[in-house]
């Protein structure tokens, strides 16, 4: 009896591998079912360069379950706007496109600079990483452009520079007009950068002209994008659409004010001279869309201002 026992249960573990196995692909669907009825998606605060701000591209949201296309544009601005490193949400089931209209947004660059285009400068990425499992779980890693080092210095220049130059009884317009002054009358740009790719200045982030005082087009708007964040007013980075080969990228400053959006673009306002003197020009200071594509229109034709007017509908003429 002892012996018939010794061999009935083997024969049942047999069984029970066997059944398994061949029920595997049951098994696990109906667990990937469980765990999507009630994705666990963990969220904490935003860091202290949250905008509040939303646009009509992109919006914060609070709702980590995506159902189309804009919601993963909402929830790929949120997590960034709100300076987290690491995130995980969903795929739902009746989504059926969601892991492929990831892929689309993660997949292409000029998406992602769109996105980042409307964060604070502090919360822009330098890199970041999306990884798509099968089961539908989206994991995002964030790396950003500015350390902490340099958020720091950058700070004590901002208000070294606001507390010297900005007085109680300016207007807003004459604020932004005094900073842009002085961004373009302390800084060059940085045609090493420009021409080569590469640089010994952080032109490219705000660091360059307020530390360094060299900037590239991104060092400029960054830079002009930390003043309206401290004197609160609305605004957004505008980057240009590469339509065409021989369109190179570019970037300005979008402002709110006086209930209308306006082009600032500090870059062109602060030429690269052929007798090597500082210029300071107001050919783009708080322009309309109108009024920027008559600028644009002199001796040579610039088309470093052809935007999207899909991602930035504010600028509609």
């Amino acid at each position: 009896m002892k012996c018939i026992k010794r061999n009935l249960i083997p024969l049942f573990c047999l069984l029970f591998i066997s059944f398994v196995i061949y029920h595997l692909d049951f098994i696990s669907d109906s667990i990937s079912v469980a765990l999507e009825k009630n994705p666990s998606v963990i969220t904490k605060n935003a860091n202290a360069y949250y905008k509040k701000d939303n646009f009509i591209y992109v919006q914060n949201t609070n709702d980590f379950i995506p159902l189309s296309y804009n919601d993963l544009l909402n929830i790929y601005y949120t997590i960034t706007n709100n300076g987290y490193e690491t995130f995980t949400f969903y795929c739902p089931s009746e989504y059926k496109s969601c892991t492929k209209d990831v892929e689309k947004i993660s997949d292409d660059p000029e998406i992602l600079t769109y996105i980042n285009n409307f964060v604070h400068p502090y919360n822009s990425f330098s890199n970041i990483r999306t990884i798509i499992s099968e089961s539908g779980e989206i994991n995002i890693t964030i790396s950003y452009l500015y350390s902490e080092e340099e958020i720091n210095s950058i700070n004590q220049k901002v208000e070294e520079i606001y507390n010297k130059i900005i007085k109680e009884n300016m207007s807003d317009y004459d604020k932004i007009k005094a900073i842009h002054d002085y961004i373009v009358n302390h800084t060059k740009y940085d045609v090493e950068r420009n021409n080569a790719e590469k640089s010994k200045y952080n032109s490219y982030k705000a660091y360059g002209p307020l530390i360094e005082g060299y900037a590239t087009c991104s060092g400029y708007t960054d830079a002009m994008a930390l003043f309206l964040e401290k004197m609160e007013i609305k605004n957004f980075k505008v980057a240009t659409e590469l339509m065409q080969e021989d369109i190179s990228g570019h970037v300005w400053n979008a402002v709110y004010l006086d209930n209308k959006w306006l082009h600032l673009d500090l870059t062109w306002d602060d030429p690269v001279s052929d007798d090597g003197k500082d210029y300071l020009q107001h050919k783009y200071f708080l322009i309309t869309t109108s009024e920027l594509e008559l600028a644009d229109k002199g001796e040579v034709i610039i088309n470093d201002h052809l935007f999207s007017s899909r991602i930035y509908p504010e600028l509609k003429k």
